[in-house]
């Protein structure tokens, strides 16, 4: 399979306007922090549409919901968990990187997940292992293609936003969009 990651576009920048909270702020549980970058992802989506019909969930309640564990979330569990949780008034279903574009260019962020573990490529050297993020934006330079993500912060460290070059993490990517209907 090629992976397309040039672009006829030179130059172009997508970014929204969303905000990221750590997954070790103080309002989560500590037992939950190391693995809640699932649930925080959700979270930070579903607070950048502030939608007042959309259920209020803190993190600690998303991670139980969404079923996390000590090991993370997994995408069908996210997936289905979260279409039980926000019902049929909100699309919820895993995406392509196409999609994801075009999704970030209708103004809606997107969960992209870094697996490496899972997708059974142990020797690659991605920006991350295995972690969620919020997807947020994307830019090409030099015909390029780079994400524009949340890193979920860390210990003692707020979220911050970070280009992670495409062509470094495909292998291991997958994203699953979040829209409201």
């Amino acid at each position: 399979m090629i992976i397309e990651t040039r672009f006829e576009v030179k130059e172009m920048k997508v970014q929204l306007n969303v905000e990221g909270i750590s997954q070790y702020h103080p309002i989560v549980n500590p037992q939950f922090q190391n693995s809640a970058c699932g649930p925080t992802t959700v979270y930070v989506i579903l607070n950048y549409y502030a939608n007042p019909q959309s259920p209020a969930q803190d993190i600690n309640g998303l991670y139980q919901i969404l079923g996390g564990t000590k090991i993370g979330l997994f995408r069908w569990r996210l997936i289905k968990n979260l279409r039980k949780l926000l019902g049929s008034t909100w699309h919820i279903e895993r995406c392509t990187l196409t999609e994801s574009l075009k999704e970030l260019e209708a103004g809606r962020p997107v969960a992209m997940k870094f697996d490496k573990y899972f997708t059974f490529h142990w020797s690659s050297k991605p920006t991350f292992k295995y972690h969620w993020v919020p997807l947020i934006g994307y830019e090409i330079h030099n015909n390029e293609l780079y994400l524009l993500v949340h890193d979920n912060g860390g210990r003692n460290r707020e979220s911050q936003i970070r280009k992670v070059r495409y062509a470094d993490n495909y292998k291991i990517l997958s994203f699953v969009k979040i829209e409201p209907m």
